[in-house]
């Protein structure tokens, strides 16, 4: 099992990395939100055990960010054990909460509490009113038409069919999509939703895909 430890201060990474180490998890590490979200695309952990206070993007945010695109259990851990803190870190998309400073005991029953809850499967199949995506076959439907679409156009079509009726910014679509080395202030979004409805759209059918201006973009009727 590979587990993501992010928090700034040096000695509780130290800390947790060296006790989960020795009950056989491999441990990655990260000092802030960005990091944390980077590392996340790049190792696919089992499981995130987040601090909230960093400098940067917070462990709030950088929940939530996941919670965008992924069920892997989030352990939140924080220095503010008020009912109010607990809640923000829940809402946030976290699993499971520990107040700083704990014992690492405590925190090895609640990973591996964690780690044998079962997770769901992703579908395969992906419908959204007339439009059908397989993921296993990397087929796509538009109605009774079949739809030829590059890797990055099935990648961006499947982000938004996971995420239908929800606005996706322009970075949750470059870090999803391209990853977070991809220049940001490229035009690459704009063409690659221009080839996707170009190919979608075919025989006069209606706009799926539409523009939220100054956001980003968002499936829906």
């Amino acid at each position: 099992m590979h587990i993501l430890v992010v928090d700034d201060d040096p000695g509780i990474v130290s800390f947790v990395k060296r006790g989960l180490e020795y009950e056989g998890y491999t441990i990655g590490t990260a000092v802030d939100g960005d990091e944390a979200l980077k590392t996340f695309t790049e190792t696919n952990p089992d499981l995130v055990i987040l601090d909230v206070m960093m400098p940067g993007m917070d462990g709030i945010e950088a929940s939530k960010r996941l919670r965008q695109t992924s069920d892997v259990p989030i352990l939140m851990l924080t220095a503010k054990g008020t009912t109010a803190d607990k809640i923000a870190g829940l809402e946030s998309g976290a699993d499971d909460y520990l107040i700083k400073p704990f014992e690492f005991d405590e925190l090895l029953a609640r990973v591996r509490a964690l780690l044998r809850r079962p997770r769901p499967q992703k579908e395969s199949q992906l419908q959204f009113e007339d439009i059908s995506l397989n993921t296993t076959t990397r087929e796509v439907w538009r109605g009774s038409d079949a739809v030829e679409l590059s890797a990055q156009e099935f990648d961006l079509l499947e982000l938004f069919m996971r995420h239908p009726r929800q606005v996706l910014t322009r970075n949750v679509i470059y870090e999803n999509v391209w990853g977070y080395d991809f220049d940001g202030e490229s035009n690459v979004i704009d063409v690659y939703v221009r080839y996707l409805r170009s190919k979608l759209e075919i025989s006069g059918k209606a706009r799926l895909i539409h523009t939220v201006r100054s956001v980003g973009y968002v499936l829906k009727e």
